[in-house]
């Protein structure tokens, strides 16, 4: 059945457009619902294997047209999962360096405004092996923003930075805000 849901669009009218890019049909659902469109990406698995560089080349032409984008990546999630270590230290190297790092050399060249948040979708600790219900760490970077004390991107300090702990809504009110 359909939720009763708005769009983001609807929700924040600044947003005029939006994608989402996921291999989870779950996350592509709810970008539906939510009003998105959705960008499928060759080679996207969900897995350590996805195709990380198809990803970020998606995003960026996604954000040369549309307001939003919403990138899902459910690597380091599954290794959580599987409770291999390892793996989700590569999974998070590879977000960092084959994701984040593209996308932000690109955008920092624009004369467009783009905000960039990064932060996961839940808490998956490799030692229970399945989703806890706590806080997730978040940053954004916008040319404006002047930096925080913040110099480690774990749960603890983001916590400790000028955001602090946001709940429910407030960050997307937070990041909408952004100018």
């Amino acid at each position: 059945y359909r939720p009763n849901m708005q769009t983001l669009m609807r929700l924040y009218p600044q947003m005029k457009s939006g994608s989402v890019i996921s291999a989870v049909d779950l996350i592509r659902g709810i970008g539906r619902y939510a009003g998105l469109d959705i960008i499928k990406v060759p080679g996207a698995t969900g897995l350590a294997d996805t195709n990380y560089e198809g990803k970020a080349a998606a995003a960026i032409e996604a954000l040369k047209h549309q307001d939003f984008v919403y990138l899902h990546l459910e690597a380091s999630d599954e290794a959580g999962h599987d409770g291999d270590l390892e793996l989700k230290l590569r999974t998070i190297e590879y977000l960092d360096h084959r994701i984040v790092e593209p996308i932000y050399n690109e955008v920092k060249q624009w004369n467009e405004p783009v905000c960039i948040a990064i932060l996961p979708d839940h808490p998956t600790p490799v030692e229970i092996r399945t989703h806890v219900s706590e806080p997730v760490p978040f940053l954004f970077w916008h040319r404006g923003i002047t930096p925080d004390s913040v110099q480690c991107y774990d749960e603890v300090s983001c916590a400790k930075g000028s955001y602090g702990l946001l709940r429910l809504n407030q960050f997307m009110e937070s990041l909408m805000q952004i100018d």
